[in-house]
């Protein structure tokens, strides 16, 4: 069975490895930095699924007080088809809803099939917009 709680200070490394073991990290961005922008947010959470002792699954939920958003859902490999994922993603659905939020987006690369899939069988559907970025230290655009 699957306990979801708040992410604590222990959790850190172990979320930090799942997200590596999951393929949600990416050359730029920092994820110990990533997880303490998000805790030190009132708008923002870091949700962990736990197996026993094991943390196996994992969303990063946040608002802006208009649309909700998640990053970093992530379920350990070796747990995958569980239903972790779709419980994780119900945990943090529950915590936009519990402060009023009433929308939920997230962004998919467009070659992840997989999780594209994933996403509709829990009933998102693809909006068609572009997504512009933009690098604030003058770093160059990444993918």
């Amino acid at each position: 069975m699957l306990k979801i709680a708040p992410i604590e200070d222990a959790d850190v490394a172990a979320v930090i490895a799942l997200w590596q073991r999951a393929g949600s990290t990416r050359p730029w961005n920092d994820p110990a930095a990533d997880i303490g922008f998000a805790r030190r947010s009132d708008n923002a959470e870091i949700l962990i699924g736990r197996d026993g002792a094991a943390v196996v699954s994992s969303v990063m939920v946040g608002h802006h007080g208009h649309r909700g958003w998640v990053y970093y859902v992530a379920t350990d490999p070796d747990h995958r088809h569980k239903g972790y994922g779709r419980a994780i993603m119900q945990a943090a659905e529950g915590w936009l809803r519990a402060r009023g939020v009433e929308k939920l987006q997230l962004m998919v690369r467009a070659d992840n099939t997989q999780v594209q899939a994933f996403y509709e069988s829990l009933g998102f559907g693809e909006q068609k917009r572009i997504t512009y970025a933009k690098w604030l230290d003058g770093r160059e655009p990444t993918p």
